[in-house]
C-alpha cells in the first residue's frame, strides 16, 4: 500500500483543508474493492460515522489502488449544495495523478479540491471543533 511518509502526507493535505473549514473529510485506502467502489464507499462513509456530523458536512475519498477504483461521497449537506459535476471534476483530478502512478499526490489534490468545495459553504468557525480523525484509514 503506501509508506509511512505517504500516509502522513495525505493526513496532512486533510488538516489543511480541514483548517478553513467546518466540514469533515476522510480517506479511506481499501486493499482490496472487488465490487462497485460506491457501493463499497456508502458503506464505509456509514461505518466510520461520516453522516453524523453535526452539519451533515462530511466526505469521504474512498481509493483502492490495486483494484483501480475510487469513489467520493459527500453527506446531504455537501452533496445538497454541489452541482452535479463536482465529484466528477474531484475525481478526474485525482485520476489524472493516479494514471501516472501518482497514488499520494492524487489523493492530496482530491482533498484540497473538496475541501475548496466544503469551506465557501462551511466556513471555518471560532469554536470549530474536528469532529473526526484526521488519519487516513486503511481497511485490509
Amino acid at each position: 500500500m503506501l509508506s509511512k511518509e505517504e500516509l502522513q502526507r495525505i493526513t496532512e493535505s486533510i488538516q489543511l483543508a480541514e483548517s478553513h473549514t467546518s466540514g469533515e473529510i476522510r480517506v479511506c485506502i481499501a486493499r482490496q474493492c472487488n465490487g462497485n467502489p460506491l457501493e463499497a464507499a456508502l458503506k464505509k462513509f456509514h461505518q466510520l460515522k461520516i453522516n453524523k456530523t453535526r452539519l451533515h458536512n462530511g466526505v469521504l475519498i474512498y481509493v483502492s489502488p490495486s483494484n483501480h477504483k475510487a469513489a467520493i461521497i459527500g453527506d446531504e449537506g455537501i452533496h445538497d449544495m454541489v452541482n452535479s459535476g463536482f465529484w466528477n471534476e474531484a475525481m478526474e483530478k485525482m485520476l489524472t495523478y493516479f494514471k501516472n502512478g501518482e497514488i499520494t499526490e492524487g489523493i492530496c489534490k482530491g482533498v484540497g479540491k473538496v475541501g475548496e468545495l466544503i469551506k465557501s459553504r462551511y466556513p471555518v468557525s471560532d469554536n470549530d471543533i474536528n469532529e473526526l480523525g484526521d488519519e487516513v484509514i486503511l481497511e485490509e
